[in-house]
């Protein structure tokens, strides 16, 4: 079943996935699953050294399932100093 996601983005994946809420459909419901189409659809996803999901303002494992109605937030990397 096709689910639609709502992803809002911050950093280098607003960059990577062009908008700072995009909507995403995909096959499944698990952070897992969001992950890897993720990769397939936009590669440049894959030079990123971590990338962790939140899901309803919480970090995200990857065997949680995801539901159209939970904002999920696609947080890269950051840097500071």
């Amino acid at each position: 079943m096709v689910m639609r996601y709502t992803l809002k983005t911050f950093g280098i994946t607003r960059d990577i996935l062009g908008g700072k809420e995009v909507v995403f459909e995909m096959d499944g419901g698990k952070v897992s699953e969001l992950k890897s189409e993720l990769m397939l659809r936009f590669p440049e996803m894959k030079t990123l050294n971590s990338l962790l999901i939140a899901v309803n303002n919480n970090y995200a494992e990857d065997d949680l399932i995801i539901s159209e109605a939970d904002e999920i937030a696609l947080i890269p990397p950051v840097s500071g100093g």
